[in-house]
């Protein structure tokens, strides 16, 4: 490696990169789970898992990537990080867990009331999984108590009313790209009803990136000079206008879905049209825009409010050997997921699809 390359920004950059891939691609299909609570029929639900069937388990690599890359490429950060938020972790671990037995077991259940339980359980397992998330990232934002490189805070630091707002910010984010999604890849009565739980929640996560936003400036002095200080407010100020020119293309784009699928006859053949992408991409959007504006608060913060990533970082040496690997490995998932996507792209159907 040149001597001129700073590994520990391309390091960061990477994981930054897998822990966003993650929240995105997860994020949909935790989105579908949570959007459980509102879909009532059976076959509307069988469409909606079967939409995420073919691909929830490659989404999740990117967590396991950005997790289990942190501990040796940034060992003082995973041994100050995991202490503060072992609570919201491990709890979001199990819900995971129990929402993949539900996804399974919900298509072998042998009786109605069976699969309602699991259906219940992946729901649960979705909107808790998606809470713990957003509460461990609101815990980790608003800073973490460090003493002598290790841990100094409390069993309950982590729950204070800003996390617990991230938590719900974060539930409503995941349920409008799980809503979304199923507009894309849907069609009929499921579509329909998708759009109708994607306006509340389109509205709900606009509403709690603006409230997260104002909030945020005020956690930290250095948060604060990031945003309204000269010369960084050029960088900063055209994430805000961003967003709100992206939440438009979002209501206007659900809008165009809702009158096209209105002024379809009933018995015409359904097909794959680009414009139902559009409030999937526009919800991705939002969720960029909002990550790098937190880039923008965070950098070159890895444990908030004082480690650096270069405090925290390994060794060169370590850094080099595990970007060999890296390299190797991160096309392969790239590849393989984007396999996925493309060989099951197109409308499901309903009665075809995971058994």
């Amino acid at each position: 490696m040149p001597a001129w390359l700073d590994l520990t920004v391309v390091w960061a950059l990477l994981l930054a990169t897998a822990v966003f891939l993650y929240v995105v691609l997860d994020g949909f299909d935790l989105g579908v789970g949570i959007l459980f609570a509102g879909i009532r029929g059976r076959a509307e639900r069988d469409v909606a898992v079967n939409s995420v069937a073919p691909v929830w388990d490659g989404n999740e690599t990117w967590l396991i990537l950005g997790g289990v890359g942190l501990m040796p490429v940034f060992p003082a950060a995973y041994a100050t990080i995991l202490p503060a938020l072992y609570m919201p972790l491990i709890v979001m671990l199990l819900a995971l867990v129990f929402r993949g037995v539900a996804f399974e077991m919900r298509f072998k259940a042998e009786s109605e009331e069976a699969r309602r339980w699991w259906d219940r359980g992946f729901w649960w397992g979705s909107t808790v999984a998606a809470f713990c998330q957003g509460v461990a990232l609101g815990a980790y934002v608003q800073g973490i108590a460090v003493e002598e490189g290790a841990y100094a805070g409390g069993w309950w630091d982590w729950l204070t009313p800003f996390s617990v707002l991230v938590g719900v910010a974060l539930v409503a984010g995941y349920g409008l790209l799980g809503a979304c999604w199923l507009v894309l890849k849907t069609e009929g009565a499921t579509q329909a009803h998708a759009l109708r739980l994607a306006w509340p929640l389109a509205v709900a996560t606009v509403g709690f990136i603006a409230l997260v936003s104002l909030v945020m400036p005020f956690l930290q002095p250095a948060f604060r000079a990031r945003w309204f200080d000269f010369p960084a407010i050029l960088l900063a100020a055209p994430v805000p206008l961003l967003v709100a020119a992206l939440a438009w293309v979002l209501l206007r784009s659900l809008a165009a879905v809702a009158r096209a699928a209105a002024e379809r006859p009933p018995a015409a053949p359904r097909q794959v049209i680009w414009s139902d992408g559009v409030p999937f991409l526009a919800a991705l959007g939002l969720f960029l825009l909002s990550y790098i504006g937190l880039g923008i608060s965070l950098w070159p913060l890895i444990v908030p409010p004082e480690i650096t990533i270069w405090e925290a970082a390994a060794p060169r040496s370590t850094q080099v050997f595990l970007l060999v690997g890296a390299a190797v490995l991160i096309p392969i998932v790239l590849a393989y997921n984007a396999y996925a996507y493309w060989l099951f792209r197109g409308k499901v159907q309903e009665g075809a699809g995971y058994h």
